[in-house]
């Protein structure tokens, strides 16, 4: 059976080749007689995987020896409600910038900690554009400065790292991570779902600097706490045991492709490839501004509204799954995450000059 090329927003498609390896070990990892999913979170074979997947993530993205990396569960929705719990640290104010939908919920939840200022904001242009980096207002006595580096939904990237104005930087980087490569230093605490460029659902990456560890008040669940984390290794609970194995597989995938910069170079390729068939056409167009597309996840919507169905359809019907883009803002989205090789990318490109000229 053929595969088809899935452009899912998350869970997003897997590179082939880290499924394979799965699928072998499924029943026998490496002459253990056990598949992952039966191993003691706390036995020597699982504890070899979780030091090789996270000695492998602060290679790919050069993680400085002052910052703390943890693997937990509840996606970064969960981290929008531990982050003002962790570091606002007795400070009753924290800042955000507001570049569309999953900022809005960081907002919303943080909400419920402390007061949010809002730093900058590009709702009033339905979050296509980032507003310049100039007239952001950031408050001096806020306890840190939050934003997202690239919004799943409404396809803006950030290309530049924020100044905080000497405040800790916080991003959600859930749908860029590990697509180009980042200054780890540059940030207090980096936070990303695996769901998009790492492996499946179900484990949350949070990078926090050691000065940032420790803030959190008595009344913070131990399971909620950074340090309590840290000091078990993530292991506070029992983990998710099998998705931190896909995670180190598809880490291992790539350092073999090249690392960060190597994917880098492929990512901006592919989306460079799509950008130009979508202004090159009369029929697709893309409401973001060109200086902050993101090179993650490509929206696009037709001229005729009532021609989306059938697009989608014949989309399915040539091997192009989930391209429906999300309900908020309709039309279509491409997502290309690094697992999406540039095949995909020329078929869909393919595909959608041939129904440009049918239709």
């Amino acid at each position: 059976m053929a595969r088809i090329y899935n452009f899912s927003a998350g869970p997003s498609m897997l590179p082939e080749a880290v499924l394979r390896q799965a699928q072998q070990e499924m029943l026998d990892w490496q002459g253990s007689s056990m598949s992952v999913m039966e191993m003691s979170h706390r036995g020597k074979e699982f504890m070899a995987i979780a030091e090789t997947m996270k000695n492998d993530l602060v290679e790919l993205m050069a993680i400085p020896d002052n910052y703390k990396v943890l693997f937990l569960q509840g996606g970064a929705t969960a981290q929008f409600a531990m982050i003002p719990q962790n570091i606002l640290n007795g400070k009753s104010k924290a800042c955000y910038v507001n570049t569309g939908a999953w900022s809005t919920s960081a907002i919303k939840e943080a909400g419920k900690y402390c007061e949010v200022g809002i730093a900058a904001s590009s709702e009033d242009s339905k979050f296509t554009t980032i507003p310049d980096f100039a007239s952001w207002s950031i408050d001096p006595d806020a306890a840190y400065l939050h934003y997202t580096s690239n919004e799943t939904i409404h396809g803006v990237e950030f290309n530049e790292i924020p100044d905080a104005k000497g405040l800790p930087l916080v991003c959600d980087m859930s749908s860029n991570i590990l697509s180009r490569p980042v200054d780890v230093s540059r940030y207090g605490i980096i936070y990303a779902g695996t769901q998009k460029n790492m492996g499946p659902s179900g484990v949350t990456v949070v990078i926090v600097r050691e000065d940032l560890v420790g803030l959190a008040p008595k009344t913070v669940p131990s399971v909620f706490n950074y340090e309590q984390q840290a000091k078990s290794d993530s292991m506070l609970n029992t983990p998710a045991t099998y998705n931190w194995y896909l995670l180190g597989l598809v880490l291992q995938w790539l350092k073999a492709e090249g690392g960060v910069a190597a994917i880098e170079q492929r990512n901006l390729q592919k989306a460079d490839k799509l950008y130009r068939a979508i202004d090159a056409s009369s029929l697709y167009s893309n409401p973001v501004a060109k200086a902050c597309r993101s090179r993650m996840n490509v929206p696009f919507v037709l001229a005729d509204e009532s021609l989306d169905k059938e697009f989608l359809a014949l989309a399915e019907k040539n091997g192009l799954g989930s391209l429906k883009g999300h309900r908020s803002v309709g039309g279509m989205r491409a997502s290309i995450y690094n697992a999406m090789p540039e095949t995909g990318v020329d078929a869909l490109i393919e595909f959608m000059a041939e129904f440009e000229r049918t239709h």
